[in-house]
């Protein structure tokens, strides 16, 4: 896409903290920009369209679908979600690095359309490190965090589909690494 931007591609099991990790990189580098995804669901009384996702109606994502408006998109928990391409595609001819924090699938799908893209794999010091986090945070039943343990084992076996590693042992130091590779090339 260009010799300039990167595009970094950020995986990892629920609880590893993606989120986190790319907020401190983002203040650590204001340069890099943090593509925002769009859905058909509805947004959650604290949401703001254009900053946490860009809300549309079922059949204008079905539109952008249609007309391969998205790098990639899918179904999650009913409710369609995608990368929109033209955002991620004019800030990288601009020059600037941008950030994608998608799902596996997703991360695989943007790497067959753009070889180029990097993919980065936020993992866990350890499982166990990573089943306290999701407990710790008690937003959710035991139901729930099995379901996302088990989902992160199937996630874990997959670290090796991504081009780098940076373990979230401490977050300022893995957004430093996620920083780093942003601009290395």
């Amino acid at each position: 896409m260009t010799d300039q931007g990167r595009l970094v591609v950020v995986v990892g099991p629920s609880g590893v903290g993606k989120g986190t990790v790319i907020q401190r990189a983002l203040e650590l580098d204001p340069a890099l920009w943090l593509s925002i995804s769009a859905t058909a669901r509805e947004p959650r009384p604290d949401e703001v369209n254009g900053v946490d996702y860009h809300f549309v109606s079922r059949s204008a994502f079905v539109d952008m679908v249609n007309a391969d408006e998205f790098l990639e998109w899918a179904t999650y928990a009913g409710n369609p979600y995608g990368t929109p391409r033209q955002a991620v595609e004019d800030r990288l001819h601009a020059g600037q690095s941008v950030i994608l924090e998608i799902d596996l699938a997703g991360a695989r799908h943007v790497k067959a359309a753009l070889p180029e893209a990097l993919l980065v794999f936020l993992a866990p010091p350890s499982f166990e490190v990573l089943e306290a986090r999701l407990r710790d945070r008690a937003t959710e039943d035991e139901d729930a965090i099995l379901r996302r343990l088990q989902i992160a084992k199937v996630e874990l076996a997959a670290e090796s589909e991504c081009d780098y590693v940076v373990i979230n042992e401490d977050v300022s130091t893995a957004a430093a690494e996620l920083v780093e590779l942003a601009h290395s090339s």
